[in-house]
């Protein structure tokens, strides 16, 4: 078994996964990784299965080599009952798994993106059933895979049934289906995000071995095995796995719209929902016997063309939904009459009329440049909250003008890089613009 590969998905990695299934997995693994018996500070958890990979089959990140093999076997990637493809997610959910199925306790992202894919363009397929029964896994890949699925609900229907658990990753798969139904004992949720650090100095100590890390770049070594994790650096992994997090809400909430708002999707702090609990939060739908509501879904679809939504074709790039997200026009109320500041500080941008005509899209690529923005921010001491931010519609030429303007306080500017939109040309980043201009003005 390949245990440096699965100890580098394991441990200082942001996971979507339920904390008592990752605790489960490094129990029984743990040993046979680290080579000792290991320990979980303030966690009583008893000896769980360990679960094994089989890496078979193959499918391509940029291809569908798996659907082309099948279809020249005359034969499709999924299960097809009654006109609806049937792609199954369950086990621990993995990123360039190779299209391993959950027959082997994994599923890969790709393998499930090259099964819809394949779907989407099969003219015999009226609707896409997820079967889903999984904790969660891997950030990696996750919203990618998220919204594929949401924009292929443009050319046919996609139900998620849950049977009998949809967690963290999972969950961020089915809340992108038109409708999510479960049964009494299901289990969805778990919007949250969490990273494992083992330390293993007490044990080197133990056995006599001292560990010598020679590196150049003063972060090369954070979160490395050999020594105790250092607080400024569990400080740094938080802050990221808190953006993960927003990223994880406002994925889920592009699926869900009005049913789960971004808000109420962070308010949930990665709780866990049964039955019709999960319905009356608004992270499910339907509460029924997954066979039952599979065969109510099979046969609606009877009444329906397969080509009566969009021409199915497959992109990347997430669509309008039914339940789009809601995009929120500030009202700003001019500041009464005051002295006038000590100190200069950069206006703070707000949306502007034309905000609440932009599309999901815009909205989404927005919301992400503001993250990284206030994700280098922090990294760089500012503290910025993303959250309050994106909620505030604060623009991230308005963040970087904030950025550095504390940073020149501190004659600091000078060390920001600055993350320009993908799709603009190469370029210098505006901080940096400005804060070249003013160590020019001020030399003058």
């Amino acid at each position: 078994m390949h245990h440096a590969q699965i100890a580098q998905r394991a441990f200082n990695t942001p996971l979507m996964v339920e904390p008592a299934k990752a605790l489960a997995f490094l129990s029984g693994l743990g040993p046979r990784i680290t080579g000792q018996e290991i320990t979980f500070e303030g966690v009583d958890l008893p000896a769980g299965d360990v679960e094994r990979a089989d890496l078979s089959a193959r499918a391509s990140l940029f291809g569908n080599d798996l659907a082309q093999r099948h279809q020249q076997g005359g034969t499709q990637p999924y299960a097809l009952i009654d006109g609806i493809a049937v792609i199954g997610i369950a086990g621990t959910l993995v990123h360039r798994g190779a299209w391993i199925g959950q027959s082997s306790g994994l599923t890969s992202y790709e393998g499930i993106a090259a099964q819809l894919q394949a779907a989407l363009g099969d003219p015999a397929v009226r609707g896409i059933a997820l079967d889903i029964d999984s904790f969660g896994g891997e950030v990696a890949g996750a919203f990618d895979l998220a919204d594929r699925i949401r924009a292929a609900r443009a050319h046919k229907p996609v139900h998620a049934f849950v049977s009998e658990h949809a967690l963290s990753a999972g969950y961020v798969l089915a809340s992108q289906a038109d409708r999510i139904i479960l049964p009494r004992t299901g289990a969805v949720g778990s919007i949250g995000v969490v990273a494992l650090h083992a330390d293993m100095s007490g044990a080197l100590d133990q056995k006599g071995v001292a560990v010598t890390l020679i590196h150049a770049g003063a972060h090369k070594v954070d979160a490395n095995p050999y020594q105790p994790l250092p607080e400024a650096v569990r400080d740094q992994m938080q802050r990221e796995l808190e953006v993960v997090r927003f990223l994880f809400a406002e994925t889920v909430a592009a699926g869900r719209g009005d049913r789960l708002t971004h808000a109420a999707a962070l308010a949930t702090e990665a709780a866990v929902f049964r039955g019709a609990h999960a319905i009356a939060a608004g992270l499910a739908d339907d509460l029924a016997d997954p066979v039952t509501a599979f065969r109510a879904f099979a046969a609606a679809t009877h009444s329906t063309s397969p080509t009566s939504r969009k021409d199915p074709m497959m992109t990347t790039t997430p669509t309008e939904t039914p339940n789009p997200v809601p995009v929120v026009t500030p009202v700003v109320t001019p500041p009464a009459a005051a002295a006038a500041p000590t100190a200069p500080e950069p206006p703070i941008a707000v949306p502007t009329p034309d905000a609440a005509t932009m599309t999901v899209d815009a909205v989404r690529a927005e919301a992400a440049e503001v993250t990284q923005v206030c994700a280098q921010a922090a990294r760089l001491g500012v503290a910025i909250d993303a959250a309050d931010a994106v909620t505030r519609g604060l623009k991230p030429e308005a963040l970087r003008a904030r950025v550095l303007a504390d940073l020149a306080a501190r004659s600091d500017a000078a060390g920001i890089i600055a993350t320009a939109p993908a799709a603009a040309p190469p370029k210098d980043s505006p901080i940096i613009d400005a804060a070249r201009k003013a160590a020019s003005d001020a030399k003058r």
